[in-house]
């Protein structure tokens, strides 16, 4: 038996007319562990709903260095672009963890957008939720440190896993952050020093989430409060 569409928060949040119309244009996809979604210049042929994966949005310089500007995962879509006129991706998406989704065509999206009415309306508050993230992200990654935004980096995308529980190599997260794997490595061993998370080949469990959050820099809190914000009636795959 597939998952339900709305394990999607957005999907979740659409009035019953809406969702029963928009379900015969969902397809149900698996997304494996750095399965690419999105090229930077390439066309858009869908968007993304993830019910249980996460989907990082990176930036990539020419010397081949990169570093993660937002995360998305069961609390919206991917490919604001298709519906706000560009049509086109600036960034790459590479699944961050494995897990399923359901996909629409671009075409159906834009048909339904330009409708109006809930669908619209929650997807434009979520891109302005997508929006403060990338904004946050790039201000903690110049001003605080690689232990507060490892912190942060791990609350965001354990939220929308809805678990404690990540698997996640230390080298995928340090090209996320765009920062040495060293650097990670050592961060990393603080926080299982400190009984904050456990770490083992590749799984980071956290033990401590009180501390974790405690740990994090501000920029974690500014990103979840402007999703309460714009989303009163939902936990959009953010713990409260």
């Amino acid at each position: 038996m597939l998952p339900s569409p709305q394990q999607n928060q957005l999907l979740k949040a659409l009035p019953d007319l809406e969702y029963v119309r928009i379900l015969s244009m969902l397809e149900y996809v698996e997304l494996p562990l750095g399965k690419t979604l999105y090229e930077p210049g390439g066309c858009l042929q869908y968007v993304y709903f993830p019910t249980t994966a996460i989907i990082s949005l990176l930036n990539e310089l020419q010397n081949g260095a990169t570093a993660e500007i937002a995360v998305v995962g069961n609390d919206g879509v991917l490919g604001v672009s298709l519906f706000m006129g560009g049509g086109t991706s600036t960034s790459r998406a590479v699944v961050q963890s494995a897990g399923k989704a359901y996909r629409m065509r671009g075409n159906y999206l834009k048909q339904e957008f330009n409708q109006g009415g809930p669908f619209m309306r929650l997807l434009l508050h979520y891109t302005h939720a997508l929006i403060a993230q990338m904004a946050q992200t790039a201000i903690c990654n110049r001003h605080h440190s690689i232990d507060q935004q490892l912190c942060r980096w791990l609350l965001l995308s354990l939220d929308r896993l809805n678990s404690q529980h990540l698997a996640m190599t230390q080298e995928l997260i340090a090209n996320m952050l765009g920062v040495r794997r060293e650097g990670v490595t050592a961060a990393a061993g603080r926080l299982q020093q400190g009984g904050v998370i456990q770490y083992t080949r590749g799984h980071i469990h956290v033990l401590d989430r009180p501390t974790l959050e405690n740990r994090a820099c501000e920029c974690y809190k500014v990103v979840n409060e402007e999703y309460k914000r714009l989303f009163p009636q939902l936990n959009l795959g953010v713990n409260t």
